[in-house]
Order: C-alpha cells, then structure tokens, then sequence
C-alpha cells in the first residue's frame, strides 16, 4: 500500500511538472503556437481579431501552388462554403500575407454569392497565406497554406508599367461568365486593367484598384471587394454567382487615385 501511494504520488508530480513545462513553452513561443511557425502570427491575430478567439477551420479551404514559380501571379482560391450556413453566414473574409511588406490583399464580402473567390497575388518571399472568416454572429474562422517563393514578387515593376502601355488600358474591363450545367449557377470572371503598383520600386508611387462592387439590375449588390496593393497586375478575379441572377449585372469601383470603373456585365 506505501508503495502504491508513493507511485500515484510521484506519478502525480511528474504529470503537474511536464504540465509546468508546456506551460511556460507555450508562453516563451514567439509565434504563439502557430502551426504554421510565423514569428508574425501573434501581431496579425492581434491586427485583426484583437482579444477575441479564431477557430482554426478545416472548413476553410485554401489552395495554391506549393512553389510560386512567378512570384508576381501566385493563383490562389478560397472557398468558404462549408460555413455558408453557420452563426448566420459569413460576414466578410481577410486575406493576408504575413511576410509580404504590404500584408493585407483583400477583403471579400460576399453578400448575396457564393463564398468563393479565385485571384493572384504578388508574394514577396515565401509565407503563410491566412484568410479570416468572420461570421454574422461575430464568430472568428481560419484557413490558411504556405506558399514558398524565390521572391521579389512585390519590388519590382509590372510588365505594363515597364512598357508604358498601362495608361492605354486603364480600368478597362474584361468579362466572361461561365453557367454550370449541373445546378445553374453562374461564374464570373473579371480581368481589370490596372498596373496594380505597391509603391515598392523606386520612383513609382502606390497605385491600385480599392474597391469593386457588382450590382443585379434592381440595383441590389451581390458582392464587394477590397483590394491592396499586393493584388496582381490586371487583376484577375473569378466569383461565383447565386444560381437565380442576372443575366444584366452592373460593375462599379475606383482606384486610389479616384479614377472610376464602370461595365456593365452580360451573360
């Protein structure tokens, strides 16, 4: 019997100290507990979320190449469908990079589409891609990948920029939409001429797309974007569309220089 009570008890105390030990691990982590092992993790979780918690969410989908071979046009897709219909749908979604010098890329409201969103991005070096999810009840969602880059995506000029050919082409827009035979709902793809500049390379200041709106031809919107400085060139941007819309649609936006962007959408 002294045995055994003197087992349970240095059992007991091996237990409470590997828990001691975990502990003060977990509080000496500079990414703090990042799976993703970010040393930046910590301040962006504070940027955007505060004090309140964030779900790591399998739910939220995040794909794109495990190698980005041209660091200037790295496709991503997000898609956040499994979460449609949890704390009464979705908010809003933040895409960031947290090695980029300009981290925030975009901020997708999908309103009335689908939470699904393709693009590209310049990526500076190689990092962790996080998209938050904020659901109307005020719920925190997390996807994330990492993405490896040889770099620079960010630091140097656009291809139309190097060519001047950009003021020839400025906030013209491209559009096709695509119907799916399946369930009939509709995607839309979008190709916005704009050089897209960070303000990163010597002598060009920031110049890009802030904001993009698609409204229904009752003048309703169906989704709003936000755009950053780390969005690609001629910004290409794929959305999907509730199977009972359009076939009119009505796209507006500006750049920061306040130039505006007008098109009106057919499918």
């Amino acid at each position: 019997m002294e045995h055994s009570t003197w087992s349970r008890r240095h059992w007991l105390t091996a237990v409470s100290a590997l828990g001691l030990a975990r502990g003060v691990q977990a509080q000496d982590d500079p990414t703090g507990g990042d799976p993703l092992g970010s040393m930046q993790w910590p301040g962006i979780r504070q940027s955007v979320v505060g004090k309140a918690p964030v779900r790591l969410a399998p739910e939220v989908l995040v794909r794109g190449p495990t190698f980005a071979d041209d660091a200037m046009n790295v496709p991503v897709l997000i898609d956040a469908r499994a979460l449609a219909q949890v704390g009464g749908g979705i908010d809003h979604m933040l895409v960031l990079a947290d090695r980029n010098p300009v981290r925030d890329i975009l901020r997708f409201e999908p309103l009335r589409s689908l939470p699904v969103l393709a693009f590209r991005f310049k990526l500076e070096q190689a990092s962790p891609l996080r998209v938050f999810v904020r659901t109307r009840d005020g719920a925190w969602h997390l996807g994330q990948t990492w993405i490896q880059a040889s770099g620079g995506g960010c630091t140097v000029p656009g291809a139309t920029r190097a060519d001047g050919s950009w003021s020839r082409t400025l906030n013209q827009v491209q559009a096709r939409v695509f119907n799916n035979v399946i369930d009939g709902s509709r995607r839309l793809r979008l190709r916005i001429m704009h050089p897209m500049d960070t303000g990163l390379v010597a002598g060009i200041p920031a110049f890009y797309i802030e904001q993009l709106e698609l409204r229904d031809s009752a003048d309703q919107p169906l989704w709003r974007i936000a755009l950053h400085e780390p969005v690609s060139e001629n910004p290409l941007l794929t959305f999907e569309l509730p199977t009972q819309s359009g076939p009119v649609w009505r796209l507006t936006g500006r750049d920061n220089n306040g130039n505006p962007i007008e098109n009106q959408v057919r499918a």
